[in-house]
């Protein structure tokens, strides 16, 4: 024979048992408790066909006496690039089906190349994570003959790239099973996390805490609820379906990488149209309650806002939308939770979605009801101030266009950070704008305390010291002194929003930050 099909039989033998995984019992387990294997949910999440593996050969090998392969475990890593929607990516995924995911069936130069790849590539970087994700298992100190030093080259450079490409690419976690130890480092240090509701996240799993005297179940110490409500994790989905399709909806606000800017979109919904709804959206008492997330899906292109990390920080709403077919960061006060004020957990989740916003060139649009800092024993307890000091920092260091509307409320030492300092954003008030050092209410007795003591009826002097400041504090006035430039019809405010981004998108520069995403 003058030709390489023995080489070419060996290959695909080779390759076979490789997409055997962990064997067929494992994969059955799997399958049992609900979840799909590591080369299944590829398959689900890219386009059809478009998966090109790379190493799929690597493993440990097992050779007879004649040299010949006898068996072969593979690589707990599988990783390679794939199309999304037609966009290039790189894919890296865990398999639980050897040894858990673990670091003593792991090649560590698989996910590290991974990393390289989506790096020098210029191209996003999925990460399908199922148990340690590339970290330890003690069963490694049989394995090898000898406990690892944390770190050492592998670990180094495995951590260094998953946190070097949040200022280079996106980033895109996905929590599918149990994740602990350094694959749930991995899987939050993504600029867009999510996980399954049936899935658990932590540092270290059950049976590690319980020599801490703490019995609880996966869901108990690592679940969906305490992990997004925490901020560790953006969101949560009822199955693996939903998470692939929030990744390749996440990914189509942003650039391949920081090199170039975000892609456009067609848009049939009219940048014109008027939204009478938003004339009766805010309450004329300024202490009724009413929706934010009515107002930001009104003025956005229908049906593009999509929302991260929904249950932290929820006095202030983030999330990602298209304003005439343009990609755009969106934040907006919620006053349904503390009236929108910014306790430490609004102000961390701040600072990461402008260091996002930044870092992939997306205009902001800050939707703005802010009564100011968080007050309190809690809010000092938690370094509110702190926090809330670092947030108006990312909000000063934002290089991208940047417009606000003022909804409601803009008081006190965080009503200062609503438009970067220094430099040139839109700004518009609704006639339901109100602002100052701060809120009336509380504030007069504090101004007025002599006066109202002294007063034969201090309910009625109350009253009248208020009206008299409700008149002089009316947005108009403020007008006339230029501190705000434009109070708009809330009807108008999608037409001025896109407007915003029509102008905003020739002045976005491709590149690298000075400030980008901090993991």
């Amino acid at each position: 024979m003058n030709n390489w099909q023995p080489e070419l039989d060996e290959l695909a033998r080779r390759q076979a048992m490789a997409e055997g995984l962990g064997g067929a019992d494992k994969i059955a387990r799997q399958h049992r408790e609900g979840r799909l294997t590591v080369r299944e949910r590829i398959t689900a999440l890219a386009d059809g066909g478009s998966f090109h593996e790379v190493g799929a050969l690597a493993g440990r090998g097992e050779y007879g006496p004649d040299g010949a392969l006898s068996n072969f475990t593979p690589s707990n890593c599988v990783m390679g690039r794939a199309l999304l929607d037609g966009r290039p990516v790189v894919v890296v995924g865990d398999d639980f089906t050897v040894r858990g995911g673990s670091a003593d069936a792991t090649i560590r130069d698989k996910p590290i190349m991974a990393e390289r790849m989506a790096a020098e590539l210029r191209l996003p970087i999925i990460r399908i994570i199922e148990g340690s994700g590339g970290g330890g298992s003690v069963r490694t100190i049989e394995t090898t003959g000898r406990a690892n030093l944390p770190g050492g080259v592998g670990g180094t450079w495995l951590y260094h790239h998953t946190t070097t490409n949040l200022g280079l690419v996106p980033v895109v976690g996905l929590g599918l099973g149990s994740v602990a130890g350094l694959g749930a480092a991995r899987l939050t240090a993504s600029h867009y996390s999510v996980m399954t509701k049936q899935s658990a996240v932590f540092v270290a799993g059950p049976p590690v805490v319980a020599r801490l005297g703490q019995s609880l179940g996966k869901l108990e110490l690592g679940g969906w609820e305490i992990q997004c409500r925490a901020g560790a994790v953006d969101d949560a989905v009822d199955d693996e379906a939903a998470a692939f399709a929030a990744a390749r909806r996440f990914l189509s606000y942003l650039p391949a990488s920081v090199h170039a800017l975000p892609p456009l979109s067609e848009c049939a919904d009219d940048a014109g149209r008027e939204v009478p709804a938003l004339l009766e959206a805010v309450p004329r008492d300024p202490r009724a309650l009413y929706r934010m997330r009515p107002i930001v899906e009104a003025v956005v292109d229908a049906g593009s806002f999509f929302e991260m990390g929904r249950h932290f920080g929820r006095g202030i709403i983030t999330g990602l939308a298209r304003l005439s077919g343009v990609p755009v960061a969106v934040m907006a006060g919620d006053p349904y939770f503390a009236a929108g004020s910014w306790g430490a957990d609004e102000c961390q989740k701040i600072i990461r979605f402008l260091d996002m916003a930044s870092t992939f060139h997306l205009p902001v649009a800050y939707l703005m009801d802010c009564p100011g800092f968080a007050v309190g024993l809690r809010a000092e307890q938690q370094a509110t101030i702190r926090w809330g000091v670092r947030a108006m920092a990312a909000l000063n260091q934002v290089p991208v266009p940047f417009c606000t509307i003022i909804i409601r409320n803009a008081f006190g030492v965080a009503g200062v950070a609503h438009q970067p300092a220094g430099r040139y954003s839109l700004r518009y008030a609704w006639p339901s704008a109100r602002w100052g050092s701060l809120p009336l209410e509380g504030g007069i007795e504090a101004a007025y305390r002599a006066e109202l003591d002294a007063s034969a009826d201090p309910a009625a002097s109350l009253a009248e010291i208020e009206a008299r400041l409700t008149r002089l504090r009316s947005p108009f006035r403020t007008a006339e002194a230029f501190w705000v430039e434009d109070i708009i019809d809330p009807r108008q405010t999608r037409r001025l929003l896109c407007e915003f981004a029509r102008l905003a998108r020739p002045c976005l520069e491709a590149g690298p930050v000075r400030v980008a995403m901090r993991p």
